[in-house]
């Protein structure tokens, strides 16, 4: 029968994973990663606070888009509070850290990096419940669109207790990871596949989307009589949708690899020396969210420069030019359903007098 060490303090694991990882965070590259930390972190409550108010504030954003990337949003400010109890809890201090204290650390990541893929997996369903019922917001109710939240920040809670629950290695010290000494290599194993394989279906579903709807703006925009901008709204509303998931994918990546190098017991991949750079990466992304939101759509950015500056501001024709205008983003779905609809049926009256 195995012997459990939960009354162990971390450097007993430390020591019996044979890893110096919490030698190493000392000196000049302790001091690099908590500077650059405290910056991103002091960015990300800013910004993503800005976002979540600039929803609850303007009407325009009362839609179950805005509303589930004001979660993300949320998402992005809660990995910053994860990453605050990271800087007090780790370099020297990871030794002398409690069993349940350390999985408090990584399961607050685990949990940020689970609310953030599983809101991005929300948004994908419903972009393609708009797009395929050709509507430029889907018709989910206030109701469904809380019930979904609550759902996505379940998962997340759960998935990030997942170890504290059991599967570990506080029991099976010879199962232990190096990068995560009391977790065991086959749940980090389990845990970044899983991620991995998220990753590839969302990114699948994000360009079937795109593409149907590149498909559909190409043959509707020689028969249809309404705005430029009316037409191309569903397309920019898809690449912002995408910078953001390639953003995710980009910056969360190369730390599931690591991971998954780590949980396949990879003694020559020096996963140690590169880890703490990683996680600066994927603590980045939350620091790109905000400004993809702010720079994409223009009525985000506006909301969000007066509640800065407290005053009216003019737009510039070159920032115009880039941003998902927001007055149009804030049709009703009927009104914007039955443009499309009528859309469709103008480029089939035009194609029946063609032939």
């Amino acid at each position: 029968m195995n012997e459990c060490h939960y009354d162990k303090r971390m450097d007993f694991f430390y020591n019996m994973s044979n890893t110096a990882t919490a030698d190493e965070w000392t000196g000049t590259n302790l001091v690099i990663v908590l500077c650059f930390g405290t910056f991103f972190c002091l960015f990300i409550f800013i910004s993503n606070s800005l976002v979540i108010a600039a929803v609850v504030k303007n009407r325009k954003f009362h839609f179950p888009f805005y509303y589930l990337l004001a979660n993300l949003a949320a998402a992005d400010f809660f990995a910053g509070i994860a990453y605050v109890f990271l800087m007090f809890n780790t370099g020297p201090v990871s030794k002398t850290l409690t069993v349940n204290r350390w999985f408090l650390r990584q399961g607050l990541l685990d949990t940020s990096l689970t609310a953030s893929l599983t809101n991005l997996l929300v948004i994908a369903v419903e972009r393609h419940m708009s797009i395929m019922r050709m509507r430029v917001h889907s018709n989910l109710t206030k109701k469904r669109v809380t019930l979904l939240i609550l759902l996505i920040w379940a998962i997340a809670i759960f998935m990030g207790a997942v170890p504290t629950l059991g599967w570990n290695c506080v029991c099976a010290i010879s199962t232990c990871s190096s990068l995560a000494p009391i977790y065991s290599r086959s749940y980090l194993i389990f845990w970044t596949v899983s991620n991995l394989v998220a990753f590839f279906i969302m990114v699948v579903v994000y360009l079937r989307i795109y593409m149907y709807v590149k498909r559909k703006t190409n043959v509707l925009s020689p028969h249809t009589s309404g705005s430029i901008s009316r037409r191309r709204t569903p397309m920019k509303l898809m690449k912002t949708v995408m910078t953001v998931l390639g953003a995710f994918v980009v910056c969360w990546t190369p730390g599931l690899v690591v991971l998954l190098l780590d949980g396949l017991n990879c003694t020559r991949c020096g996963v140690q020396h590169v880890k703490r750079w990683f996680l600066l990466l994927a603590l980045l992304n939350s620091v790109m969210n905000p400004i993809i939101y702010s720079y994409k759509d223009e009525e985000m950015y506006s909301t969000m420069k007066r509640m800065i500056c407290c005053c009216s501001r003019g737009e510039t024709p070159e920032r115009r030019s880039s941003r998902i205008p927001s007055t149009v983003l804030s049709r009703s779905t009927d009104t914007s359903s039955q443009y499309m609809e009528d859309s469709i049926n103008q480029g089939t009256i035009c194609n029946k007098g063609h032939s």
